[in-house]
């Protein structure tokens, strides 16, 4: 009994040393929220002066096309067309992207060109 508590203890501490720690330069995720059974989210640090942010959006089918809008403090900073590919069925939008004075509200948009649902997630840095 006594051999498998400390078995256990030693196999809890291993798990634990292994386990990611989170650094400052390590941006949060944030889950987005999407109208049909998609899910997205966002993501965004500040990275040398500026903010990179990612944003994604999995459908799980290939081929599926969206219309994509990412702004920054209201004013819009990116719009196109993108695909989800394989292996996931998802795509990314990934921005580098100025970095004005006090805090930066970046939000994202897509909206499915077959079907109409809509994803949306949003973060502040």
């Amino acid at each position: 009994m006594r051999t498998m508590l400390i078995l256990c203890i030693l196999a809890a501490g291993a798990i634990l040393a292994a386990a990611p720690t989170a650094s400052a330069d390590q941006a949060p995720v944030i889950a987005g929220k999407c109208t049909g059974s998609s899910t997205s989210k966002i993501k965004a640090k500040l990275d040398d002066g500026r903010i990179e942010s990612e944003f994604e959006v999995d459908q799980n089918r290939i081929g599926r096309r969206w219309s994509v809008v990412l702004r920054r403090d209201g004013r819009v900073v990116f719009r196109g067309i993108r695909t989800t590919r394989a292996p996931s069925g998802s795509f990314e939008l990934r921005r580098f992207l100025g970095n004005g004075p006090g805090r930066d509200r970046i939000v994202a948009t897509a909206r499915a060109l077959r079907g109409g649902e809509v994803c949306t997630a949003g973060i502040s840095v």
